[in-house]
């Protein structure tokens, strides 16, 4: 009896560790404080029927419970929106007010009123995918078994999310007009070989990343620095054009009307510092893409 009481106490004060970091991931998703707090309480639930000594990562297994179950909450709506702004913040500050500082700025940046307008804007599962990644840094092995698909495709999910996050123009991003123009100048110094021109046009530390599909291509699956990444594309790009992938300026490379490989490209301050190659078949058959004159 008092070893069955000494386990419950344990789990009660795991549980309570995780519960700020766990009603944080759901209020982003969600976008109200009350949903969150829900999402929270059937964790639990699910915690007290699950035998917790079989679970080797608690704090993992406890966010996988809370984004499935955002997850459903968020597809079960009717809209994708039940309160309004001002309810949901006024009812986050109400939720934090009697927490301790550091539970406070695991929330903090949760009541920002633009960041919830854009992720109003998406989908379900590129909601939870942009969420999990970018805000929580949850990789994306383990987020394509809670959306239902590979890794690769949840990679894009998170991608295609970003770019709408992007599209919003806050300080310091480029906008889509000026992102077409940066990327028509990278693949025209590509095909015609204009190292000089490609270093310009890269951030000093940008990343090139590769899946793995487009890996068995022959692409390199990271290279890093502008001078690497312009030696990679330097004469080449051949048959990548300029295209509207998912509303945001990119590029595709296809033949007869379907792509085989997709490049993304993350423009800050009029610098490439990104580039991601995907040419998983299930990626690129979710793509919204259209080519474009360039």
């Amino acid at each position: 009896m008092a070893e069955n009481i000494e386990n419950e106490l344990w789990l009660i004060d795991r549980f309570e560790a995780e519960r700020a970091r766990l009603h944080a991931v759901a209020y982003r998703v969600l976008g109200s404080s009350t949903d969150a707090e829900d999402a929270v309480q059937e964790a639990w639930l699910r915690l007290n029927r699950t035998d917790a000594s079989s679970v080797e990562n608690l704090s993992g297994w406890l966010t996988t419970v809370v984004a499935r179950v955002s997850l459903d909450m968020l597809r079960s709506r009717g809209s994708r929106r039940e309160e309004s702004l001002d309810d949901g913040f006024g009812s986050e500050r109400a939720h934090t007010s009697d927490q301790g500082p550091e539970a406070q700025a695991l929330l903090a940046d949760s009541l920002g009123p633009a960041l919830l307008v854009v992720l109003d804007t998406l989908g379900p599962a590129e909601r939870l995918a942009f969420v999990l990644h970018d805000l929580f840094a949850v990789p994306f092995e383990e987020i394509a078994p809670i959306v239902g698909k590979s890794p690769a495709a949840a990679r894009q999910l998170a991608s295609r999310a970003r770019r709408r996050v992007q599209g919003a123009e806050s300080a310091g991003e480029t906008s889509a007009g000026r992102k077409r123009a940066v990327v028509d100048a990278f693949l025209t110094a590509s095909r015609t070989g204009d190292f000089a021109a490609l270093l310009e046009l890269l951030d000093p530390d940008v990343v090139l990343r590769a899946d793995r599909a487009a890996v068995r291509m022959g692409a390199v699956a990271e290279v890093v620095g502008a001078a690497a990444v312009a030696e990679t594309f330097s004469g080449r790009a051949q048959h990548a054009r300029l295209a509207m992938i998912d509303g945001m300026p990119g590029a595709v490379w296809a033949e007869a009307g379907r792509p085989k490989v997709a490049f993304d490209f993350s423009v800050v301050d009029g610098r490439i510092a990104a580039i991601e190659l995907s040419a998983d078949p299930e990626v690129l058959g979710d793509l919204d893409w259209h080519p474009l004159a360039g």
